[in-house]
């Protein structure tokens, strides 16, 4: 059984050891940064759960409109039985009266890791999220944004920076053309 709940505070040792593990240097923002934006109320941390054990994590950055998957993850040995799937399922239902989006690596740029990205792209569309036809640069690296119930274009993703994580982020983010 995969269940989904707020995270524990003494939880927060295991998911940094994924979080660290599962995203590349270059993707990762200051744990601390993720941890006191949730204590502010501004974000959400996740615990994902398989049998009632620990087996990923998810942490979002909250809007009162619309809520970014910031960090979605679950352990190596797990994946492909059907826990992210069900996961992110549980996390679509938790916000479901606002609109809900990820950003993932671009398919649309030739990259070493392509067929992973495409798979990944893959995964959150078989799960109803939609591409919003929106690219960005991320601090460097060329995102794509897919969403259910919302449609954000370069400016609105930006703004939602801007306003639900800081000013300093959303100017280093840059449009793609």
């Amino acid at each position: 059984m995969i269940t989904v709940s707020r995270t524990k505070r003494w939880e927060i040792p295991r998911m940094f050891l994924l979080y660290r593990n599962a995203f590349p240097r270059c993707e990762r923002k200051p744990f601390s940064r993720i941890t006191s934006m949730a204590k502010a109320g501004r974000a959400d941390l996740w615990t994902i759960r398989m049998d009632g054990r620990f087996a990923g994590l998810a942490a979002t950055v909250n809007g009162p409109d619309i809520v970014l998957l910031d960090y979605f993850a679950v352990k190596r040995s797990l994946r492909g039985r059907g826990v992210g799937s069900s996961a992110l399922l549980q996390l679509e239902r938790a916000y479901a009266d606002r609109g809900f989006f990820v950003e993932i690596e671009s398919t649309l740029e030739e990259a070493d890791n392509r067929e992973q990205r495409e798979k990944r792209k893959e995964f959150y569309v078989n799960c109803g999220m939609v591409p919003m036809n929106t690219e960005a640069d991320v601090f460097g690296i060329r995102m794509e944004l897919l969403g259910i119930r919302c449609r954000l274009d370069f400016e609105g993703y930006r703004a939602f920076y801007r306003e639900h994580y800081s000013p300093w982020a959303a100017e280093r983010i840059k449009e793609v053309t």
